[in-house]
């Protein structure tokens, strides 16, 4: 049963010391109960607290990071649906090679997923992993491949084959780059989990049935290893599906320890491409950790890299831009000055509008806590008051000679108060909608 955080806040030292980032033991415990931090924040832990909190402060999912650099996480999810508060590590997208393709061929691709480039509100998004799939005969193309891809990539791997030597040879060779072996079995994990330790890398685990699955994961996690990432056998979308939402409800609303873990998914080479889009869809929306798609092709990234960025944004904190004045073109001293929020899709609505225009201006964008023009304003977030207040915060008069500053036309009665804010300056009221701020510009400025 998991504890609450007054049973928790027991087994504190009580000193309310702040170095676990928390003002008190109670705001820590509450924390603690929520599987919003993790015992080891806490420097003065006792031993008994450490025995009794260490697993009951486990996030339900496990948390995997990978890379060179920890910075790709997986796991560590709290909810089951989205809205009820948030997803956190979203789905890590691999490029699969298999080690049978020809050099040019290898080199391109790479050189693809390398460069790979996705600018998205604001985000900008690249490929995440690059798998290798052993189909040679020996192993030596494999490792090779493997060495090669990390090189030119510095991305982690997902090193998939059946060979128990061959995944060896290839942790060896990329030892550090915090990449996946994939997948151990109920006959191989023993033999895999030293490379996957002394290399650096987490191990995938598969069964032929959930039963099975259970009892590897367990075995592992008593014998000292963690790290761990599940492979579901299914034979069809609907059998995954099915599958990972059981997985899921069992580690969250169970705290069942041994499939508490994230999980992984091969979508197979030469399926249909609406086919393994719809696959991929499935794994961004229902827990996907890490998604291995049979090879690179742009525009079907943008899609899922987009739908992506969508569900894995905190629907309680929208996507926003820096608070500061943006420079749009190559506007000088002289350049008229609009203002917007700073939420991301209107602050990239009206720059774009702006720029097509063909007139190089300054955009003005206080904080608003993300919120939309009329949003922040019903607010209080896009007052004349408060924009004022920015302006000067920034020295807005002396970054530009002009006085002129234009304003969203759905807050035309804050002009007032903003010129009395804002001394010596002259308040445009815009247009209502960005789409008109073009025949705005060519009339007024």
């Amino acid at each position: 049963m998991a504890l609450t955080g007054l049973q928790i806040q027991k087994l504190l030292p009580k000193t309310n010391c702040k170095e676990c980032g928390s003002n008190t033991c109670l705001a820590f415990a509450m924390k603690l109960a929520a599987k919003k931090a993790e015992l080891s924040l806490c420097p003065y832990a006792s031993e008994e607290a450490k025995e009794v909190l260490g697993a009951a402060s486990e996030p339900p999912v496990k948390g995997i990071a990978l890379g060179r650099d920890k910075s790709l996480k997986i796991g560590e999810e709290t909810v089951l649906y989205r809205h009820e508060k948030t997803f956190v590590n979203q789905t890590a997208f691999a490029i699969n090679l298999d080690d049978t393709v020809s050099d040019e061929e290898r080199e391109e691709t790479l050189g693809k997923i390398k460069n790979y480039l996705l600018e998205r509100v604001g985000e900008m998004i690249r490929i995440d992993m690059v798998s290798i799939s052993h189909k040679s005969i020996g192993w030596e193309s494999f490792v090779t491949l493997a060495k090669r891809a990390y090189e030119v990539t510095q991305l982690p791997l997902v090193l998939n084959s059946r060979d128990v030597e061959a995944l060896k040879a290839a942790a060896v060779a990329v030892y550090g780059s915090g990449s996946v072996l994939a997948c151990g079995t109920p006959e191989t994990a023993g033999q895999l989990v030293a490379a996957a330790k002394e290399n650096g890398h987490a191990l995938a685990v598969t069964a032929a049935d959930l039963n099975q699955l259970v009892e590897l994961t367990a075995g592992l996690k008593q014998e000292g290893f963690n790290d761990i990432v599940l492979h579901f056998q299914t034979h069809s979308l609907a059998e995954q599906f099915q599958t990972v939402s059981i997985a899921r409800r069992a580690a969250l609303k169970d705290n069942y320890k041994p499939l508490g873990y994230p999980h992984l998914t091969f979508l197979k080479a030469g399926a249909d491409y609406l086919e393994e889009s719809l696959i991929a869809v499935t794994e961004i929306c229902k827990y996907g950790g890490i998604c291995v798609l049979s090879g690179f092709d742009a525009a079907q990234l943008a899609a899922l890299m987009t739908l992506r960025l969508n569900i894995y944004t905190d629907p309680q904190k929208p996507i926003q831009v820096e608070p500061k004045l943006y420079p749009i073109g190559e506007p000088g001293a002289e350049s008229p000055v609009f203002i917007t929020t700073n939420f991301s899709l209107t602050y990239f609505i009206v720059s774009g509008e702006i720029e097509n225009s063909g007139v190089s201006a300054w955009l003005l964008v206080p904080e608003c806590e993300g919120m939309s023009v009329l949003t922040a304003w019903a607010a209080g977030k896009f007052s004349g008051a408060v924009i004022g207040k920015f302006a000067k915060e920034i020295a807005l008069n002396d970054q530009v000679r002009t006085r002129k500053i234009v304003i969203p036309g759905h807050v035309a009665q804050i002009s007032g108060e903003l010129e009395e804010a804002m001394p010596g300056w002259s308040v445009l009221v815009g247009p209502q909608d960005a789409s008109d701020l073009e025949s705005f510009i060519k009339a007024r400025l």
